[in-house]
């Protein structure tokens, strides 16, 4: 991937502000001090807009956000391109306008956190004072053999593209006529997996869809909301198999411990995820999964001078340890870089809580369910369902973009999510 030709528009313009002509400094005497902002996902735009937005056109202060693309990767809604539904193209660079923030397309191969420098496609240092690291997550390709070979991901806009290309192809047949048919067997029974699955049903009404899970869909839900998911998945005419295991994937088949094996003409695989490895190498505390350990702050418990965000870090709340979500990566987001710059000012960062408040799950272009939620996930007795669902569920992966712009504008606004009142207080049961 590394091989695409690189556009150095937005790295010369980072060039050109650091004084004294070290296009890479940090520091060095000039009083300038540089922010570094890793992955342009949720988590990382929400911070680079805000970081921006409050301090971006100050002279003492430089803020670059890094990401391999130019595109903002909606990741809400790539089970959509995985269809071959066209989404909008946003670009980056174009939000930062206006706010004095940089941005430096590349790919991150290294950081070391004790020389505050990160690497860019192996040929390139930027050195910073504060670190926001918000790399992500992505399927794990090496949980099950046979994945990384044989299975589609939605990692990327490329990775559901190649999907789409697939689904596409079984659904003409050999001979081009419309009458082909097959079999797509999607792994996992999370949220991603009943989208993906009730979209490429909705859309490719010839193909046999089989979703396999160790959990039954909906199982987060209350029963009723849960039932009508499964049912909508029942008349879209997938075929749910809970209680599943996947021990690897062959060419043209799935096997499930036990021995059995099921046919399959395309796998998408949506069980279990896994961060970058970068942090666990460049020194900073990570816990089990690879995530950084932070402090109340969102800082790193080992440097804290780097700031973690979204599904990178295990950030902990009087709940427990925050799962990765958009309603969730945002907040944190815009919390470091309110901590940035409170201690910027030589105030101290206040404490990080959040609440979750939803589980909006689409069911095709007509149908959803939505699930309240406390704010420790667990499901309230009200919920939405059918065509109401669905207009909700579209104003939520339609608002990141908009709520940046307002950003930019307004940077306050970003800041109001639910807090969580006493299921995130300090000393709260967990």
């Amino acid at each position: 991937m590394n091989a695409q030709p690189k556009d150095t528009r937005y790295e010369d313009a980072y060039a050109a502000t650091v004084a004294g002509g070290d296009a890479d400094g940090a520091g060095g005497g000039t009083g300038t001090h540089h922010v570094l902002v890793l992955g342009a996902g949720y988590a990382g735009m929400s911070a680079a807009v805000q970081l921006g937005a409050r301090v971006g056109r100050r002279q003492n202060v430089r803020v670059t956000l890094v990401n391999a693309q130019e595109r903002f990767t909606e990741r809400l809604r790539l089970h959509m391109t995985a269809t071959g539904q066209q989404l909008a193209e946003l670009s980056i660079p174009e939000l930062l306008e206006g706010t004095g923030a940089r941005f430096v397309r590349g790919w991150v191969t290294a950081v070391d956190a004790d020389a505050r420098t990160v690497r860019i496609d192996d040929d390139r240092v930027l050195h910073y004072d504060t670190l926001v690291y918000g790399l992500g997550s992505v399927a794990d390709l090496g949980a099950v053999a046979g994945v990384e070979e044989h299975a589609y991901t939605l990692n990327s806009p490329e990775d559901a593209a190649a999907l789409a290309d697939r689904l596409a192809r079984l659904t003409k047949g050999n001979g081009g006529s419309g009458s082909g048919s097959g079999t797509v067997v999607v792994v996992g029974s999370g949220l991603t997996g009943i989208e993906s699955a009730a979209e490429i049903a909705e859309r490719h009404p010839g193909l046999d869809v089989v979703l396999l899970g160790r959990r039954e869909p909906g199982d987060t839900m209350t029963p009723k909301a849960a039932a009508y998911l499964r049912a909508a998945l029942g008349r879209l005419g997938v075929t749910v198999r809970s209680g599943v295991e996947v021990v690897e994937v062959l060419p043209g088949a799935v096997e499930l411990a036990g021995g059995e094996r099921l046919p399959a003409d395309a796998v998408l695989w949506t069980s279990g995820t896994r961060v970058s490895p970068l942090a666990a190498a460049a020194g900073l505390a990570v816990d089990e999964r690879g995530r950084v350990l932070t402090d109340a702050a969102l800082r790193s418990v080992s440097h804290p001078e780097v700031y973690a965000v979204g599904d990178a870090a295990a950030i902990r709340q009087g709940y427990g340890v925050m799962h990765g979500t958009c309603q969730g990566g945002m907040p944190t987001g815009v919390h470091a870089a309110v901590s940035i710059v409170r201690t910027l000012k030589g105030k101290a960062p206040r404490p990080f809580r959040f609440g979750y408040y939803h589980t909006p799950v689409s069911l095709g272009r007509n149908d959803a369910v939505v699930q309240f939620t406390r704010p420790d996930d667990s499901p309230r007795r009200i919920h939405l369902t059918g065509r109401t669902a669905a207009r909700y569920k579209e104003v939520v992966s339609a608002a990141p973009w908009p709520t940046y712009g307002r950003m930019k504008k307004m940077p306050a606004s970003g800041a109001v999510w639910p807090r969580g009142g006493r299921f995130t207080r300090n000393g709260a049961v967990r």
